[in-house]
């Protein structure tokens, strides 16, 4: 079997983390709704881009380090909101969050993780980001707001493309439950993961650490993902009540999920700092275009009214390169990380980092740009045409 270190890039890491999971956790992972055309279209709109070099620049020093939300970050990307890391590896979100910290930059916690915003707070000094939903319950909502401001974090996130959860076939195919059930059907592929039923073994705790004192997250017994986020996503959410929570939240305040220039209107109108351009990596609203195919519109829309940032299909540092280029602040990475993660924990997760890291300091290099702020539109032209 491939190791970490025998790992060149993010699908060699997707390669083992599928050989390390259980079917339900690697497709749970990899899976995107209805068809997956928006899952792989995520990825392939980076190929309408061509990056034009300019060469005989002195490119001995490269600054990778990066204004965002208030804080500066050592690298252009950071970690997004991924829910349920005690699915993949039991160093879970606590492994994340110190290989994020390894490498200078922000981890964004989910509110559906299997650790506690205080623990990850404690873990490590940050900076970080927490992901928060408008849930049924407005309580648990305000409280998330205080705990994240005694526990200090930088930013809130506000996700808004979960009104119901996607048809995610592929975890109905494989009977994906939360927390994990050894079935008739799933038994081969559970058995056959020595490492991770070890892991099971040594630490069965796969509650959702950040709302089990509210609601029965699970604690009765197994039931559906998809059943559990209807149970408790808001049909009823509007632009009032983001309003709201930005009035609630003193320091950056992002809004995940967007994808057209109206909504990115609407966002600076009701006091947020930054856009996730998302689309949830493909698993909510089948058919909708790829983040980086928004920036543009999006840039033209605020000017620089709202830091972007580019959310899904990453898996190159050319990828986070060319979303500089027409216009993004800063990206973020989901799968990369988790694929990682499931292959080997932390060190996984640092692996996965260290790979897009060489890779964008290797790409700006050639490109012939020193720092983040050098990367320009003038380096981008849309496949087949130069004359930009």
């Amino acid at each position: 079997m491939a190791s970490l270190k025998h790992c060149y890039n993010i699908n060699d890491l997707r390669t083992l983390a599928k050989r390390k999971l259980p079917a339900p956790m690697f497709h749970y992972i990899d899976g995107g709704a209805d068809d997956e055309w928006t899952l792989q279209r995520n990825t392939k709109a980076f190929d309408d881009y061509q990056l034009l070099p300019n060469y005989l620049h002195n490119v001995e020093a490269i600054d990778l380090k990066t204004q965002l939300l208030g804080t500066t970050i050592d690298l252009p990307f950071f970690l997004s909101p991924t829910g349920m890391s005690r699915l993949f590896h039991i160093d879970k979100e606590l492994g994340v969050c110190r290989a994020a910290q390894k490498y200078g930059t922000l981890y964004s916690l989910s509110t559906l993780a299997t650790t506690s915003l205080e623990e990850i707070a404690t873990t490590t000094p940050g900076p970080h980001m927490f992901q928060i939903y408008l849930l049924k319950d407005r309580e648990l909502t305000r409280e998330f707001v205080q705990r994240c401001k005694a526990s200090r974090y930088q930013a809130l996130c506000l996700t808004v493309d979960t009104m119901v959860a996607g048809n995610r076939e592929r975890d109905l195919r494989n009977g994906m439950i939360m927390p994990p059930r050894i079935t008739p059907s799933t038994m081969i592929s559970y058995a056959s993961r020595f490492e991770w039923m070890f892991n099971l073994l040594r630490d069965p705790n796969f509650k959702l650490a950040n709302v089990e004192h509210r609601v029965d997250a699970l604690g009765k017994g197994a039931m559906g993902l998809i059943d559990y986020v209807n149970s408790q996503f808001d049909r009823s959410v509007t632009w009032d009540d983001a309003a709201w929570l930005a009035e609630q939240w003193p320091g950056p305040f992002v809004i995940k999920g967007l994808q057209s220039p109206e909504d990115a209107k609407h966002a600076v109108e009701i006091g947020a700092t930054a856009l996730m351009i998302s689309n949830h990596g493909g698993r909510q609203l089948d058919g909708v275009p790829a983040p980086v195919d928004c920036i543009a519109p999006i840039r033209d829309a605020v000017g620089d009214q709202l830091e972007l940032i580019v959310d899904g299909g990453i898996r190159r540092g050319t990828h986070i390169i060319k979303a500089l280029a027409l216009g993004a602040d800063a990206c973020s990475i989901g799968r990369p990380y988790l694929y990682g993660l499931a292959a080997g924990g932390q060190q996984g997760v640092e692996r996965a980092m260290a790979l897009l890291k060489s890779e964008v300091e290797r790409s700006m290099a050639l490109l012939g740009v020193n720092a983040i702020g050098d990367i320009q539109q003038r380096h981008l032209a849309i496949l087949g045409n130069i004359d930009v």
